[in-house]
C-alpha cells in the first residue's frame, strides 16, 4: 500500500458518521441493553467542526467484544459513539491494511496494527493507546466464530488489563451476523429493517496476581451470558435449521465440536493463547 495517512480525528469522524448513515439508510433496528457499564462520559475534544472524547491517562478502558458477524465492531464502535462520542482505537490484523480502500482508512483512524507473526509491536502499541486513555477495542476471539457461541479466547485482553489495572467492557452483540458473516455475504433484503441487539456486562478488573487462563474463561463466561441475554429479546423467530443459529438451539450452523476441530486444523498453534 503506497498511501499511509496520518491519524487524524477528523478521519476517524467521517468514518464514524459514514457508518451512522449506512445504518440510517437500512433502517437497522438496534437496541443497547447495559449501557450504564460503560464508562461514564467524559471530556471532549474539538477538531475542525466536530467534537469527539478527549482521551485521559488512567481513564481508558479494554473494550471486548463478540466476532460473530463482519460488522460486530461497527455494533460497538456505534455504541460508544452514542454513549461518548469515543473514538475506539482497535487492535486490527496487518493483512487488513493491505486492502486499497480499508488500508489508509485503518491508518487515517490511528488503530493498532497486528502482525500474527510477531505480537510484540501491537502489544506495545496498544499498552500506549490505554495510557493515554484511549479505549482499546478487542475480539479475543479472533476470528469469527462460525458456531454463533462464543469459543475459546486469547488472553491479550486479559493481560492487557492486568498490566494496566484498566477495566474490560464485555460487549455482546447478537443479530449482526445476519448482516454478514463467513459464508454469508451481505443481502439487501436480509439487512432491511434488521434488528440488532447487543448487551454491556459488567466491567471485569483483573488483580495483579490473577491467573490469566482462569481470568480470560471467566471474560468467555461473561460474552456468552450477554449474547444469551441479547437473544433472548432479539425479535425474530428462532425456526429449525435457520442458518444464523446456533446448533444447540435447533439451528444449522456449525456444532462447537465441529468448530474446534476445523479451528485447530487451520491454526493449531496460535488458536487458544
Amino acid at each position: 500500500m503506497a498511501f499511509i495517512p496520518k491519524p487524524h480525528d477528523r478521519a476517524y469522524r467521517f468514518v464514524v458518521r459514514t457508518g451512522l448513515f449506512g445504518a440510517w439508510l437500512l433502517r437497522l433496528r438496534m437496541q443497547f441493553t447495559g449501557r450504564e457499564n460503560l464508562p461514564q462520559p467524559g471530556p471532549m475534544r474539538r477538531s475542525g467542526l466536530g467534537f469527539s472524547r478527549k482521551p485521559v491517562p488512567g481513564q481508558g478502558a479494554i473494550i471486548a467484544i463478540t466476532h460473530f458477524g463482519y460488522l460486530d465492531f461497527a455494533v460497538a464502535e456505534y455504541m460508544l459513539w452514542k454513549h461518548s462520542r469515543a473514538q475506539m482505537r482497535f487492535m486490527i490484523t496487518k493483512g487488513a491494511t493491505k486492502h486499497w480502500l480499508a488500508g489508509p482508512a485503518i491508518h487515517a483512524t490511528g488503530h493498532v496494527i497486528v502482525d500474527r507473526s510477531d505480537g510484540r509491536d501491537a502489544y506495545a502499541g496498544a499498552m500506549e493507546k490505554l495510557r493515554d486513555g484511549e479505549y482499546l477495542a478487542i475480539l479475543p476471539e479472533a476470528g469469527v466464530s462460525r458456531s454463533f457461541t462464543v469459543r475459546a479466547l486469547k488472553t491479550g485482553a486479559v493481560r492487557l488489563a492486568q498490566e494496566t489495572g484498566l477495566p474490560i467492557i464485555p460487549i455482546s452483540v447478537w443479530g449482526g451476523h445476519r448482516l454478514m458473516t463467513r459464508g454469508h455475504g451481505f443481502s439487501w433484503r436480509r439487512a432491511w429493517w434488521a434488528p440488532i441487539r447487543a448487551h454491556v456486562s459488567e466491567p471485569i478488573f483483573v488483580g495483579p496476581d490473577a491467573d490469566v487462563r482462569a481470568e480470560t474463561e471467566r471474560l468467555r463466561e461473561e460474552l456468552q451470558s450477554g449474547i444469551d441475554s441479547a437473544a433472548s429479546t432479539f425479535p425474530l423467530e428462532e425456526r429449525e435449521g435457520d442458518w444464523w443459529v446456533p446448533a444447540s438451539r435447533g439451528g444449522s450452523a456449525m456444532s462447537v465440536s465441529e468448530q474446534k476441530r476445523l479451528d485447530a486444523a487451520e491454526d493449531p498453534v496460535a488458536r487458544g493463547r
